[in-house]
């Protein structure tokens, strides 16, 4: 499982190598991480969740959710539930016109608008997470 992690978390915008070096180990050492082949001891393990910024339960398969404030599916549906409203507010015919003149939004201005406010709200679920999680509940997340 960790090495399938690492894998999908280097990506193919970073090799091997600048894994290796970032964390302190040698570019054999890593690919043997990645190939289940050794474990990194704690420190490192640390060092690897802290490179990319995840938990440690999410690189050791103990979690599917990268942090303890990633949201969940029904958060997501929340945030476009949130959003339908906002959005519906903002250009339906009954809701508040921001617009001079009695203008209206073009399918690109309201696309970007759309999207601006979808993660403003997803910003804001996780940070409410981060910050009212109790801290039994964040994991290996301190």
């Amino acid at each position: 499982m960790l090495g399938d992690r690492l894998k999908k978390l280097r990506g193919d915008g970073r090799t091997q190598e600048d894994v290796a070096k970032a964390v302190g180990v040698s570019r054999a050492a890593y690919s043997h991480f990645e190939n289940n082949r050794n474990e990194p001891d704690n420190d490192t393990l640390k060092k690897l969740a802290q490179y990319y910024d995840v938990s440690i339960d999410y690189l050791l398969g103990k979690s599917d959710k990268p942090h303890y404030y990633s949201l969940t599916e029904k958060d997501y549906k929340d945030v476009e539930a949130i959003l339908n409203d906002a959005m519906n507010g903002v250009t339906g015919k009954t809701g508040v016109n921001y617009f001079k003149n009695g203008g209206e939004l073009t399918d690109d201005d309201r696309a970007l608008l759309e999207a601006s406010m979808k993660q403003t709200i997803i910003l804001a679920k996780e940070l409410a997470k981060k910050k009212f999680t109790p801290k039994k509940y964040r994991g290996s997340e301190e």
